[in-house]
């Protein structure tokens, strides 16, 4: 059986870099082409490392756009405003789309011009887009025409991953949620600015993007989904001196009587045959278990007084690149660890 054919536009960038060393070692997918304006013409193996052997080439990102009819998927680790334009060019050829960025995550252009602050210019796809949280929301339909999938946000990720059972099983109120997230410094992209240096970053901790964070209403929404009914959350996230990982806290009040057991049985059970979450007690729960795999680690406790759910997992993997390889396995009918059971955490 051939291999699916799939081009990667934006694959110098973090996340997408972590992508393209998917790809390229996948056994199951052909990357034709990866792209970037910077690394135009250096080999993949070159920038990407071991254990890439691909001798194929980065290629000017106008050059892969052009490309897009040679395949059956693209992947688009680019900035929403970017991912707009070229997920409509790509659908517009039949193409399925598993795109990372916020771009298609909302549900109203409205919406997405009140959080990202920039006019929707595909508002006619936000309602096609399948959210890829595939523990939650299962595998991206099968359509003759193509699929677009909405890659989530690492932060979202984390979040609705320790929060929606809760709320399912109705074990949590639906409002006075708050949520605390703390990621490291490549959550913000390989950006030269001054207030992500090293002098800048090291030995500081700072919240960020106070109630306007754009995972904020990602993360009611599809919690509210997952619930069955609106809920409203409150979710400041915290810039922390390391390179990569991410752990989210969540506080909610119990809905009656509630225990630590009730909540840790409730993620078990959700989780009880998903390969990427692994529910464990809530002190063990650390970014030093995850950095470097697909695994997202959750726990959760209770009292008479609050639920109090934990959530860590690597930023670049599980909240970005990795999580899109499983949305694609999923796309494509493969098994959904298909290039990423290799993967293990980088600390001892």
């Amino acid at each position: 059986m051939s291999k699916a054919r799939l081009g990667l536009v934006g694959a110098s960038g973090y996340t997408g870099a972590v992508a393209a060393r998917l790809l390229a070692t996948h056994p199951d997918v052909e990357l034709v082409f990866a792209t970037s304006d910077k690394w135009a013409g250096d080999e993949l193996c070159e920038r990407l490392g071991a254990p890439v052997r691909s001798r194929a080439r980065f290629v000017k990102n106008g050059d892969g756009v052009a490309r897009f009819a040679e395949v059956d998927v693209v992947l688009l680790a680019t900035s929403a405003e970017v991912s707009i334009d070229l997920a409509a060019k790509a659908r517009a050829l039949g193409k399925s789309v598993i795109d990372f960025s916020g771009a298609f995550r909302l549900a109203s252009a409205g919406d997405f011009q009140g959080w990202y602050k920039l006019e929707h210019g595909a508002a006619e796809l936000l309602a096609q887009a399948h959210y890829g949280l595939p523990e939650l929301f299962g595998a991206p339909p099968v359509r003759l025409e193509g699929v677009l999938v909405a890659n989530p946000g690492c932060y979202a990720t984390a979040s609705i991953l320790g929060l929606a059972p809760l709320l399912k099983a109705g074990l949590v109120e639906r409002d006075g949620l708050f949520l605390d997230g703390k990621s490291g410094v490549s959550g913000a992209g390989r950006q030269a600015k001054e207030e992500y240096s090293f002098v800048e970053v090291e030995n500081d901790l700072r919240a960020y993007r106070l109630l306007g964070h754009q995972h904020t209403p990602e993360i009611a929404r599809f919690c509210g989904v997952h619930a069955g009914e609106p809920v409203k959350v409150t979710f400041t996230p915290h810039l922390v001196p390391i390179s990569r990982g991410l752990l989210v806290s969540g506080y909610a009040r119990p809905r009656g009587r509630v225990t630590a057991r009730d909540v840790d049985e409730c993620l078990r059970e959700a989780y009880r045959d998903r390969p990427f979450v692994r529910v464990r007690a809530c002190e063990r729960v650390g970014l030093a278990g995850v950095v470097g795999t697909n695994e997202c680690h959750v726990g959760a406790t209770a009292n008479d007084d609050a639920v109090v759910f934990v959530s860590a997992l690597d930023n670049l993997v599980k909240g970005a690149g990795g999580q899109a390889i499983q949305n694609l396995n999923l796309l494509l009918g493969l098994d959904e660890s298909a290039g990423l059971d290799g993967l293990s955490r980088v600390a001892p």
